[in-house]
């Protein structure tokens, strides 16, 4: 499990639960259910983190709660 905030939220159009992690640029997964969200979410997350490292991207130091309004 990463250590990034993740926002999931009912999709209306698309008719499924999106998470993402807002840290983590393009960092998005759905799922039919809240926690299937989660579970995709942190496979891309597991992925994202992979190919920037080796990429040498920078990699965000986890924030923890972010505000959004």
């Amino acid at each position: 499990m990463n250590k990034y905030e993740v926002i999931i939220f009912w999709s209306h159009i698309d008719k499924v639960f999106v998470a993402e992690i807002p840290e983590l640029k393009g960092c998005v997964a759905h799922g039919d259910s809240q926690d299937e969200a989660l579970k995709e979410v942190n496979t891309v997350a597991e992925e994202w983190l992979v190919i920037a490292k080796e990429n040498g991207w920078q990699i965000p130091e986890p924030k923890g709660r972010l505000l959004y309004a």
